[in-house]
C-alpha cells in the first residue's frame, strides 16, 4: 500500500481555479501540494504572494505555508505524493473554433508516469461531454489502476473561497467507488454534495455557463432595442423589477466575456451538432456589442478626429483578469476608427500599453467604460461617455 505524505495534489495548482481550491483544502487542515508548470507563478506562491487578486486568499496562503499544510512545486514527481490528484485542465477551443477534445486526456497522459495505482484522479475544469470516460480509458490503456471523477468547479472570481464552502459540490465518477471517494474529498470543504453521472455533470457545467451567457445576451439585446429608440434601458429595467419577482433576475447590460462563457456555449453547440439556436444568437449579440457601441456613437460624432479613453481592460468589474476581455475587442475596433485610443486599468498589471487614469482623463474627447470598476464612480466626466454598464447613469449612447 502506497504511503502518501499529502492528501491532495492539484495539477495546475497556481491558477485561478487550482489555487483557491488548494487554499480551501489547506484551510480545513488537509495536506496540499500544488503542482504547476508556470515556474514564475510557483515562485510567487512559494513566497506567499498571490499571482492574481482573490479576496481573502493572502492570509490563508500565508498561514498554510507557515504551517506547511501547503507546498508548491514545478516538479511533476509531486503528483505521486497524494491520494487525490485534482486536474485543472479544461477543453479549449482550437483555431477552427471547435472544442479540443483531447487537450485534457493528452495532458494527463503526459504526466501519467508520475501517477500511481490507487489514486483518485479528479477532473475539475469544464470538459466536453465524454472526456471523463476518455480520460479513464486513456489511463487504463497506460496500465494505471486509478479511479476517475469529474467534479466541476462553479466558483466566481472574487468569491472563490466563500463559494467553495457554501455552494453544493456536484460529484460524478466512472464507478461507484470513484463517486464515493470524490464525495469524501469534497465533503471536507463543501457543505453539500450532489451526485450525477459523468455526462450529466459535464452537461450541467456547460448548461450553467451557457444559461448565464444567454441571459446576458437577452439583456444586451434589450439594451440595443431601447438605445436605438433613444430610451434608457437601465431606467426601464430598474423600474420593471420594483417589487416584481418575475423580473428580478433580469441582468443589466454589459460585456459578457471572460475565459468560460463564450467557450462553453460553443462547446455545447458542438456537442449538439451545431443545433443550438439560442446559443448561436447569443454569441452574435454579446460578441457584437463592442461594434454596436462604436457604430451607434459614430452616427452622432466623427471618431476619426477624437481621442478615446477606454476605462477598464479586465473582463469584469473589480478584477485583474483580462482573459478574453471584450475591452480588447473594443480597443481594436476603436484603433481603426478613432484618432487615438488610450487604455487604462487600475488592476491589470500585465499590459505594458496601459496609460495612467489621470492622463486618460486629461486627453480623452470621449470615454468608454470597458470594465465597471467601482472606483470609476468617483469620476465626474466632462466629455461624452459610452457606458454600457450604466456606471455613470448616462443611459443612452450619446
Amino acid at each position: 500500500m502506497t504511503s502518501f505524505d499529502r492528501d491532495v495534489v492539484i495539477l495546475g495548482g497556481c491558477g485561478r481555479v487550482g489555487l483557491p481550491l488548494g487554499l480551501a483544502f489547506a484551510d480545513v487542515g488537509a495536506r496540499v501540494a500544488l503542482f504547476d508548470v508556470n515556474e514564475a507563478a510557483v515562485a510567487r506562491v512559494a513566497r506567499g504572494e498571490m499571482p492574481f487578486d482573490e479576496p481573502g486568499a493572502p492570509p490563508v496562503l500565508a498561514s498554510a505555508l507557515a504551517a506547511q499544510t501547503l507546498v508548491v512545486s514545478s516538479d511533476p514527481a509531486t503528483l505521486a505524493r497524494a491520494e487525490h490528484v485534482v486536474v485543472v485542465i479544461g477543453t479549449p477551443v482550437d483555431e477552427h473554433l471547435n472544442p479540443d477534445l483531447f487537450a485534457a486526456p493528452v495532458a494527463i497522459a503526459a504526466v501519467a508516469p508520475h501517477l500511481l495505482d490507487g489514486q483518485l484522479v479528479v477532473l475539475r475544469s469544464t470538459v466536453y461531454p465524454g472526456v471523463t470516460e476518455l480520460v479513464e480509458r486513456t489511463l487504463y490503456e497506460l496500465g494505471l489502476k486509478v479511479d476517475v471523477a469529474f467534479c466541476p468547479e462553479r466558483i466566481a472570481e472574487g468569491r472563490a473561497l466563500a463559494e467553495l464552502r457554501e455552494l453544493p459540490q456536484i460529484v460524478s465518477g466512472t464507478t461507484d467507488v470513484a463517486v464515493e471517494r470524490a464525495e469524501r474529498l469534497f465533503g471536507r470543504i463543501a457543505e453539500r454534495t450532489l451526485r450525477l453521472e459523468p455526462k450529466e455533470a459535464e452537461l450541467a457545467k456547460l448548461f450553467t455557463n451557457s444559461w448565464r451567457y444567454i441571459r446576458f445576451a437577452v439583456a444586451n439585446q434589450f439594451y440595443m432595442i431601447a438605445n436605438d429608440y433613444g430610451l434608457d434601458f437601465e431606467r426601464i429595467r430598474s423600474t420593471l423589477r420594483v417589487d416584481y419577482p418575475r423580473a428580478a433576475d433580469l441582468p443589466g447590460a454589459g460585456f459578457a466575456a471572460g475565459p468560460c462563457l463564450l467557450k462553453d456555449t460553443m462547446q455545447l453547440a458542438a456537442f449538439n451538432n451545431n443545433r443550438f439556436t439560442l446559443g448561436h444568437a447569443s454569441m452574435m449579440i454579446n460578441e457584437g456589442l463592442p461594434l454596436y457601441l462604436v457604430s451607434s456613437f459614430e452616427r452622432r460624432h466623427d471618431l476619426s478626429t477624437m481621442t478615446v479613453g477606454l476605462l477598464g481592460m479586465a473582463f469584469k468589474g473589480d478584477s485583474d483578469d483580462r482573459r478574453s476581455s471584450l475591452s480588447y475587442k473594443l480597443k481594436h475596433i476603436l484603433r481603426f476608427r478613432a484618432r487615438t485610443v488610450l487604455c487604462t486599468d487600475p488592476y491589470v498589471a500585465d499590459d505594458p500599453e496601459l496609460t495612467p487614469l489621470e492622463d486618460v482623463l486629461a486627453q480623452a474627447d470621449v470615454l468608454v467604460v470597458g470594465a465597471p470598476h467601482q472606483l470609476y464612480r468617483d469620476i465626474r466626466p466632462s466629455v461624452p461617455v459610452l457606458d454600457i454598464w450604466n456606471l455613470f447613469g448616462t443611459g443612452v449612447v450619446v
